[in-house]
């Protein structure tokens, strides 16, 4: 009795040689001689190849579509206003920082400045610069200190990592001032969404993400409308997605306006 091993090539990708075809169409064998395991192998391989590249053409990465384009990135009057103010705001921080610095010498000996990864447009990450405000190490010690917001966020208004000179810089936003730097590169602009950590984007929900398909800004809704005194994330998520739908040049101006009087009356932060 004869056994018959047929191997059939796709019409559609065509990975096997022709050579090979023409022996593989129909091999007769005697039954007591099948093939031998190399010539096994070597079809196996032809077969696992051809799979390959029928999921290769089909998967989703190939045909996935692209995140969407905000006005406001590309807006060249959105990009001259983040470089001026940029340019001036960093003055004002090289004039800040010698006091802060005597300052924190003497009160909390560090780094004058804090750096932390952060993601911006569409989750692209870049470090993102601040006055150190908490403790040396601070990071070490969250896990022991409770989160009282909900959501994707971490707020607590008696963190006891925050130094005695940081709570008065948070209350001025003087922490901030390093920003104009990540402004000035271009990872931030001075209008726009509240950077995330990376830690919050990995829990994000699908239309969390949204609220990333602008830069992210030193400024921007919720800071105008109750700073650290917003503890849902549904609600900073709603806010920033409000801003992208309201958003002009003009509408930036009025929030950078409103942005300096919340943070003269010292409203809203600690």
């Amino acid at each position: 009795m004869l056994a018959y091993i047929k191997v059939l090539a796709s019409s559609s990708i065509n990975v096997i040689p022709d050579s090979f075809q023409s022996t593989m169409e129909v091999s007769v064998f005697p039954a007591p001689n099948f093939p031998t395991p190399s010539k096994l192998n070597q079809i196996g391989k032809y077969l696992k190849l051809a799979e390959y590249q029928k999921d290769k053409i089909y998967s989703s990465d190939a045909i996935a579509p692209t995140p969407p384009i905000h006005p406001s990135v590309n807006s060249p009057i959105k990009r001259f206003i983040d470089i001026l103010g940029a340019l001036v705001g960093l003055a004002l921080t090289a004039i800040i920082a010698i006091p802060i610095a005597i300052l924190m010498h003497f009160m909390d000996p560090g780094p004058l400045l804090y750096s932390q990864t952060r993601c911006g447009l569409h989750g692209n990450q870049f470090r993102i610069w601040k006055f150190r405000s908490m403790v040396v190490d601070a990071e070490k010690l969250k896990h022991l200190v409770p989160n009282k917001a909900k959501g994707h966020i971490f707020k607590n208004d008696n963190d006891p990592r925050i130094t005695k000179l940081g709570t008065c810089l948070r209350r001025t936003s003087l922490d901030e001032f390093p920003q104009f730097w990540n402004v000035l590169m271009g990872d931030m602009s001075l209008v726009g969404t509240r950077p995330p950590t990376i830690h919050e984007v990995n829990k994000y929900q699908p239309h969390h993400w949204q609220r990333l398909n602008v830069k992210p800004g030193i400024t921007g809704e919720w800071q105008v409308n109750g700073r650290s005194e917003i503890e849902d994330f549904e609600t900073i998520v709603n806010l920033d997605l409000d801003y992208q739908r309201k958003w002009s040049v003009i509408y930036d101006i009025k929030l950078i306006i409103r942005t300096v009087q919340v943070v003269l009356n010292c409203r809203g932060a600690w």
